[in-house]
């Protein structure tokens, strides 16, 4: 079954690329040596953490190697229960390999180990004496270092590639050759009603083909239609459904899936008239999805309102507004957004104003998002993008965004709403949460409960709260002592312990969660988190 929901990792991992375990091994200045375990490239590393502790399970978030010299292992002869019994719980944190260290405690690494590593299948790495930890943490982090480096170069260069085809004679098929020789794989453009417009690259094999056109029929809008486009080489591409259904659930912007071993990944184009990008690969790299939707977003433009009339019509409302027209007499001309250039009647829209996570927007990254939101209408104004989508597209979470939603108004409106929407992006920021909805009503005064639905809440806080979830007395702890303000000396009156214990439970408090708790923001948040749990 396709995946349509926004990707987001199992871990709370770097925003860098994992290591293969073997580039660490071949590393000639640590000496490392795989003892037990699987091989292979498969077997990456997110980073390195180093514990003592007899049960790391705790301190582990996932995706990493761990590295212990072996301080915690009973003084009994027969240890084997105990290696069962730790490697079983690493492996259970999610942890990518094991490192143990020789010397100054151990002379060799234990034969029970190494039996428990190749019984739970956790590579086993032999640390030798001249290697110290902090050593192995640097190479870690160099190498990440050099594949995030080396990640954004391929992304650039592809940018550019995919830049310069689009402004080829011939820029669809252009776009589509150079897409598929950077991802190494196929590339194709479908039309409305699902037919394969043009394609590039090495085809899949039939099973792969139908699954990628499968595929391309979730993203793909229903109930509008398109309008056509004319390629270059004098062939119209038919016209079908196109456009969310007034009444049925929205479709997503795009959609992934595996068939015959092949890696395929679908984009609902911009433009609204029903095209689909569809890309199959042999591999999937991090920077694929980024460089395939910069080739969407690319096609969006080359199928979009220049081959209709949508582009004329909003340039006509925007002189007419420059010319001293009412936003209420130009909305008709701005369309429903679905490509088709006709208005709903209410001219109801709804305001998103939007952050991204890293860096500052530009006109690419504000296009892209103005493609998954459904509209064309986008503008950047500094750090923040504003769209005003239909009001029968209810904007979802964006990956790498954060949104806030105004409820529909008709243009009279919008001023207000755009202020709304202003005032929920901040409420997103401020809670860390991707989207916030200013609310359905018109005006309405909204208070927290009607920003954040109980059950949504709860589910919120039961995440955040997790790792603290086998220390009841850490969550008292915290509750009292952000409901105190901070107070160590208060705090420990009210729970009755010594104020050396209070900073011992909110230090290890944020040790497992992660989390700076001198941040006001983190302790709203937390504070949020425990008063629904």
């Amino acid at each position: 079954m396709a995946d349509t929901r926004p990707t987001a990792p199992a871990a709370a991992v770097p925003p860098t690329p994992p290591i293969p375990l073997s580039a660490l091994l071949a590393r000639d200045d640590l000496a490392l040596r795989q003892l037990a375990g699987p091989t292979g490239p498969d077997i990456v590393v997110h980073w390195a953490h180093t514990s003592e502790m007899a049960d790391p399970f705790p301190y582990l978030l996932g995706g990493e190697l761990l590295l212990t010299a072996g301080v915690q292992i009973p003084g009994t002869p027969s240890p084997d229960t105990f290696f069962d019994s730790y490697v079983a719980r690493v492996v259970a944190a999610g942890g990518a390999a094991l490192g143990f260290g020789l010397a100054p405690v151990h002379d060799t690494v234990p034969d029970a180990l190494v039996a428990a590593c190749d019984t739970h299948g956790l590579p086993l790495l032999e640390v030798p004496p001249g290697t110290t930890f902090s050593g192995v943490a640097r190479a870690v982090w160099q190498l990440m270092a050099q594949a995030r480096l080396a990640e954004l170069r391929r992304v650039t260069e592809a940018q550019q590639s995919l830049a310069a085809a689009a402004a080829h004679p011939d820029p669809v098929p252009s776009v589509l050759r150079r897409l598929a020789q950077r991802l190494g794989g196929h590339a194709v453009l479908y039309g409305p009603d699902g037919t394969a417009i043009a394609s590039a690259g090495r085809a899949p094999t039939p099973a792969a083909g139908e699954a990628l056109r499968g595929l391309a029929a979730v993203v793909r809008p229903t109930g509008r239609t398109g309008p056509a486009l004319t390629l270059p080489t004098g062939r119209t591409a038919p016209t079908g459904p196109a456009g969310p259904s007034p009444t049925g659930p929205p479709r997503p912007a795009s959609a992934t899936d595996t068939a015959d071993g092949t890696h395929l990944s679908a984009y609902a184009l911009g433009s609204g008239g029903g095209f689909v990008l569809g890309v199959a690969a042999g591999r999937r790299e991090g920077g694929d999805h980024t460089i395939a939707s910069v080739g969407a977003v690319l096609l969006s433009l080359l199928t979009g309102e220049h081959h209709s009339g949508a582009g004329a019509a909003r340039s006509s409302a925007l002189v007419r507004l420059l010319l001293g027209a009412t936003p209420e007499e130009v909305a008709p001309l701005l369309g429903t957004g679905d490509g088709t250039g006709n208005d709903t009647g209410d001219g109801e829209r709804i305001v998103v104003h939007a952050r991204p996570e890293r860096g500052t927007p530009d006109a690419v990254a504000a296009a892209a998002l103005g493609t998954a939101l459904g509209s064309p209408l986008v503008d950047v104004a500094g750090e923040v993008v504003r769209v005003l989508v239909p009001a029968h597209r209810e904007p979802a979470p964006v990956p790498g965004w954060t949104l806030g939603v105004s409820a529909p108004a008709g243009p009279g409106g919008w001023p207000a709403a755009d202020a709304r929407a202003a005032r929920a992006l901040a409420r997103a920021r401020a809670t860390r949460v991707p989207l916030v909805r200013h609310g359905s009503g018109r005006g309405a005064r909204l208070g927290l409960p009607e920003l954040v639905p109980e059950a949504e809440a709860r589910a919120h806080a039961e995440a955040l709260l997790a790792p603290l979830a086998g220390g009841p007395a850490l969550v008292d702890t915290l509750r009292t002592w952000l409901s105190l303000h901070g107070s160590w000396d208060r705090t420990a009156v009210a729970l009755g312990v010594h104020r050396n214990t209070v900073r011992q439970r909110v230090a290890r408090a944020a040790l497992l969660l992660g989390a700076d708790l001198d941040d006001p923001d983190v302790r709203m948040e937390l504070w949020f988190a425990l008063r629904h749990s």
